[in-house]
């Protein structure tokens, strides 16, 4: 599946790009499926949540599970990757990120390159951040918030949060995000379980507590040119892969004949 010329411009412009029924049902269903088993395991690479202790984001899932393996080679993926960042990539980062019902609590606002620069030693914000939502996202069950253009500003510092949620993260300030707010608001990015998103290593967003009863969980792939590798290895490998295979798309019904009950 290839970007229209429309749709380039539009993430060129907003450092982000909504990708509607991206994957069917029957595929969620698959993924959905595997989810349990992945979330109880006893591992570093399962985050937990500050307060519940629920997982808040689980790693390394092409390393743990062959459902996910085939996923972050899945085309419908790695082809608009391709297009936009050219064709040597490598995963750089797996997950699946978390809002359980009434306890998933939030992500700072922040923008992906301030980690992968000064944790991971990545010269460039030339990362792509892959989603594919797993469940509905909707207003009331803590959607992404994106602050259009913001990627464009590249002034926009960053210091690291060790102490508000479980996760360290390099955050924005408030007065920062007040100021680039002034230009293009916030946008939420909502949809049905398939939906598919993409966003750049300097777009800066966050998201709100889970309040509601309705869990939230998103596939999050991160992709990174070879020429953009990593230099240092401050992260463990679940965290930023330090294996720089160059990703080769598989066939478009991968996850095809993978029969899994649904949750």
């Amino acid at each position: 599946m290839l970007l229209t010329n429309e749709q380039i411009e539009r993430y060129e412009r907003d450092g982000f790009l909504v990708l509607p029924n991206l994957f069917s049902a029957a595929e969620v269903a698959i993924l959905r499926a595997e989810l349990p088993a992945l979330f109880a395991a006893d591992t570093p690479a399962n985050f937990r949540e500050k307060h519940s202790g629920i997982v808040r984001t689980a790693m390394g899932l092409h390393l743990r599970n062959d459902v996910y393996r085939r996923l972050v080679r899945h085309p419908r993926l790695l082809d608009p990757a391709m297009q936009l960042a050219g064709d040597e990539l490598y995963v750089q980062q797996v997950k699946v990120n978390v809002k359980a019902a009434f306890g998933g609590e939030t992500w700072q606002w922040h923008y992906d390159f301030a980690t992968h620069h000064a944790e991971d030693g990545a010269p460039l914000p030339l990362a792509l951040n892959l989603h594919v939502f797993l469940d509905d996202v909707s207003e009331f069950n803590g959607p992404l918030y994106f602050i259009p253009g913001s990627h464009r500003d590249e002034t926009v510092g960053a210091r690291l949060d060790t102490v508000t949620t479980s996760y360290p993260l390099w955050v924005v300030d408030d007065a920062t995000v007040a100021r680039l707010t002034e230009g293009g608001g916030i946008v939420s990015a909502k949809g049905p379980a398939g939906t598919g998103l993409i966003f750049g290593d300097r777009l800066v967003h966050g998201s709100p507590p889970n309040m509601s009863p309705w869990q939230r969980r998103i596939f999050s792939l991160l992709v990174n040119p070879l020429s953009n590798a990593g230099t240092s290895h401050r992260r463990p490998d679940h965290q930023h892969h330090r294996d720089l295979t160059p990703l080769v798309p598989l066939a478009d019904d991968c996850l095809a004949g993978i029969h899994r009950a649904a949750e």
